[in-house]
This record gives C-alpha cells, structure tokens and sequence, in this order.
C-alpha cells in the first residue's frame, strides 16, 4: 500500500480525528441507551403518537454508519493506491528549436509597460516565461536553444530534458554592454538551418518547428540575415515579438555577480529600447510562421504541434502507483445518500405528526332532532 496524501498527514490527522471522536462517543452513547424488546403495548395508537412524536435521535447503526463515512474521508485524503501501475504518456514527435536574442536591449524594462528597476519588468522575463509555456505546450518533444547577440551559439542540443532547458534559459544573460558594438537580428540564420538540418538527418520522420523570441531592434548598418533556407525545414512554429513601440530604459548589463549598473544615457536621457514588428514580420515570412506580439497580460498563442507526430509512448510507460481513492469516494457518497434519504423521511414524519386532525363529517341531524336533543326524557307512567 502506498499513500500519496492530498494534504499533509498531520493535518488530515487534525481534522479528522476529533470528528472521529465525537461520531465513536455518540455510538458507545447509543449502545448504552439502546432499549430491550418491548411487550406488545396495549396504549392505544393517538397516544403513543403524541409520546413517540418529539423522537428524532439516531440509533447505534446510524452512528456506526456515520464512523464509516469520517473514516472514509480520512482514507480518502491519504490517498492510497497500490504499487505497479502504468499510465500511457502522450508525446510530441516534435523537435523544437528555440531562438532567443540576447543583445543589450532585452533588458529593456517594458515587459509590462512600466518603468522599474526590478528585473521581472524586463523583456528577458517574458522570454523565460514563455519559454516554460512551450516546454509544457510539447509534452515529449525534444528541444534545442540557441542564442544570438553578435554571435549566435547553440547552448543546448536537441533533448527531451525539458529541465534543462529551463534551466538554461533562468541563468541566461543578455551581453555586456559595454563590450556591445551593434547585432544584426538575423545574425543566427545560419546556425538555425544548420541545427533543422542535423535533426531532419538524424531522425527524419520527426516534425521540425522553430520559435523565434526577440524585439526585432537592428542595431548595425546592414539590413537583416534572410532565414528562408531554413523555411523549408520547418513545419510550424511562430515569432514572439517583445518590447513596445513607446520604448523602454535599459539598464547596463556588467557581467558581474550583483546585476545591472545604472540607466543607460543617451544625450543626457534615459536611452530607450523599442520593438520592431517589421523586422519580426518579416522574419515571421520567412520562416513561414506566425507573428505574435507579447505582452505581460495575455499567455501566447501557440501553434499545435502536427498532429501526425502526437502518439501514445509505448516503450517507456509511465510507472506510478493505481489509485484507490475512487473506492473510498464511491463508500462516501452511498454514506451521503443513506442520510440524505434518513433526513428526508425524519422530516415528513414530523411535518405528518405535527398537521392538525380534521373532525369528522357528521351526517345530517333533523331539526327537530337538534332542537330535542337536550330535553330530558320523559318519565314512565300515566295520568
């Protein structure tokens, strides 16, 4: 047997023993004061209905029932079950590439539309969320991150330790500002359908998709990488656009323990950062996906994964215990229906005790007979 309690066991203990307690004094109650066989009464029935009419408790077996039901419920939230079963788990023969930009302007403090210092109203704080959601939205597909700044690099390879992934993204830093000299947003063009390419050769018969987070900012001269070679390689994805067209202050990224610096300046003001959905557009069209603007208030819209890749795991079930709950529930609710059903006949026994009697129907007496009904008979004998 195993327990894999609801609720923490000193406090299913908490609150179920002391109703417990009570329910067994009121059954040890009911025994003691439980009546012998009565002798057939010979009172007649008006009068015992009136003695018997304020008579509502319950008996032993109604409180040995009432046991069952606090049991029953202190059971259930244990939760028990039994070792050796197996759940058949869905999974997504999908691989996912994830592409994040890291430049300097991913700190800019607009996730939310506010200005602050804290670093969850940053746009790298809607990338490590939305990241999670698309860990959770392809259960059992393999996943690979790259970043790119004035490099792209490939942080994680393809895998199905969403863990990981997450992990990589939670640590994850934009470039140090200072050593910051201008990206080119398509800059990872190459590494992307490098990476699709790989994975299509190493398991062919799997779907592709691409995510694409960034704000779309070009801070160099020339104009955008083109990612159409890896269009063709991608069945489905999106880009996830961040930031704001109103902008938002950066703060230096230092590369140092403590965090960011001071504000970044530009002509004795705050500099802002702001989004670019053209260039995340275009980038969108190019890969053959869809675009999306992020914002702090709604979840994103993804894609579904193809729907010829979704299929039961077969050769790894899901080991876990059979749960056993159902049948503790089952027992309570036939206990619930039993004094639902008492209760009702209790109260239209009461309401039938307590309706006033109607006199009978008299037949019809003569007037005559009314108006003689009172006179004294008449004496015998004669005049």
């Amino acid at each position: 047997m195993i327990l894999q309690p609801v609720v923490a066991p000193f406090l299913a203990i908490l609150l179920v023993l002391p109703v417990l307690a009570a329910a067994v004094w009121m059954l040890v109650r009911s025994l003691r004061r439980a009546p012998a066989a009565e002798p057939p009464s010979r009172t007649p029935v008006p009068e015992r209905a009136k003695r018997d009419e304020g008579r509502t408790g319950a008996g032993p077996v109604v409180w040995a029932l009432r046991v069952l039901l606090v049991l029953a419920c202190g059971i259930l939230l244990l939760r028990p079950g039994i070792p050796g079963g197996q759940v058949r788990t869905l999974a997504s023969a999908t691989d996912v590439v994830i592409a994040i930009d890291t430049t300097a302007s991913m700190v800019a403090e607009d996730w939310d539309g506010a200005k602050s210092g804290s670093a969850d109203r940053t746009r790298m704080a809607g990338v490590r969320s939305d990241v999670r959601r698309i860990a959770e939205a392809y259960p059992g597909a393999r996943f690979a991150l790259i970043t790119f700044d004035a490099n792209a690099v490939l942080r994680l390879p393809l895998t199905t330790d969403t863990g990981a992934l997450v992990s990589a993204v939670d640590v994850l830093q934009p470039e140090v500002t200072r050593q910051s000299k201008g990206s080119s947003i398509g800059i990872a063009n190459q590494l992307l359908a490098q990476t699709l390419q790989n994975a299509r050769k190493a398991s062919p018969d799997r779907a592709r998709m691409v995510f694409y987070l960034g704000d779309g900012e070009q801070t160099v001269s020339s104009s955008p990488e083109s990612f159409a070679a890896a269009k063709k390689l991608v069945s489905g994805g999106e880009v996830l656009g961040y930031g704001t067209a109103k902008g938002g202050p950066m703060r230096e990224t230092t590369g140092a323990f403590e965090g960011q610096g001071d504000y970044i300046q530009y002509q004795g003001s705050d500099a802002l950062s702001r989004i670019d959905e053209k260039n995340l557009q275009q980038i969108a069209g190019e890969l053959g996906v869809g675009y999306e603007h992020r914002t702090a208030e709604a979840k994103p819209q993804l894609p579904p994964a193809p729907k010829s890749t979704l299929a039961y795991r077969e050769d790894d079930p899901l080991t876990q215990p059979t749960d056993l709950s159902w049948i503790f529930a089952l027992v309570i609710v036939a206990l619930l229906c039993a004094e639902i059903t008492r209760a009702t006949i209790l109260i239209m026994r009461m309401r039938h005790l307590s309706a006033p009697e109607r006199p009978a129907a008299h037949t019809a007496v003569p007037e005559r007979a009314q108006r003689d009904e009172g006179r004294p008979a008449a004496s015998g004998g004669g005049a």
